[in-house]
């Protein structure tokens, strides 16, 4: 009897709505960048996100108004710059622990999950906010802690952009699982596109009112909703 699927879920659009994303904590962030990296200058990953900031934009002696001016005219455009989304998860998850913020999940996810890790099925997340805003995020859902229910956790920094391939193939050397033994779920057809160049399996997650359900999810396998991909796996 084969192990059972390792299953990688994306956040946004995929367990929970892209709009609490958009709506909370875009602006939670966008309010707090300045007095965060003025009160942080010595925390060795905020002067790493404010160097690496200064170098996209190529100005190495920018002032902090300028690097958070970048900041939110990458915030406007919804970029998924890894400086960005290192301070975005370090201001969220303070406010997750200050008990400010409380993440967001549709209402099929949570049990899927829980029913996922009780028969057996490796678990890790994959999404472009960082693993200090995916940890935040888990550990402060509407139904409490839910970090015991997942493997691990990757971003951008530690295995590569969403839609390169080369990320997924990094992801399943570093869980040391095979390909074709892992299932990705995300709402967004060109990462799902990528994680099936890796030699994934993939599922898409077309929600109704989601930002991206008019784009569909090319010819990958659809559900509506977490409780419907069991009878694709």
């Amino acid at each position: 009897m084969s192990e059972p699927l390792t299953i990688v879920v994306d956040i946004e659009g995929t367990t929970g709505a892209t709009g609490f994303v958009v709506d909370q904590l875009y602006p939670y962030s966008r309010e707090r960048f300045a007095e965060w990296i003025g009160a942080h200058a010595a925390d060795p990953e905020v002067a790493r996100a404010v160097a690496q900031v200064r170098e996209a934009i190529g100005e190495p002696d920018a002032s902090t108004d300028r690097v958070v001016r970048a900041l939110n005219d990458w915030l406007d455009r919804d970029e998924k710059a890894t400086p960005l989304k290192t301070l975005q998860g370090a201001i969220w998850a303070a406010g997750f622990a200050s008990g400010e913020l409380t993440s967001h999940f549709f209402p099929d996810v949570i049990p899927v999950l829980r029913a996922w890790r009780s028969a057996g099925h490796p678990m890790y997340v994959f999404s472009s906010g960082s693993v200090s805003a995916q940890i935040a995020w888990f550990a402060h859902s509407p139904e409490g802690d839910l970090l015991p229910l997942f493997d691990g956790h990757f971003d951008t920094e530690n295995a590569g952009p969403k839609r390169v391939a080369a990320s997924y193939e990094k992801i399943a050397s570093a869980i040391g699982t095979a390909p074709d033994r892992i299932v990705f779920l995300s709402d967004l057809v060109a990462e799902l596109d990528a994680a099936r160049e890796a030699g994934w399996r993939t599922v898409g997650v077309r929600r109704p009112g989601e930002p991206h359900y008019a784009r569909g999810v090319g010819d990958h396998p659809e559900v509506a909703a977490f409780d419907q991909v069991d009878r694709l796996l």
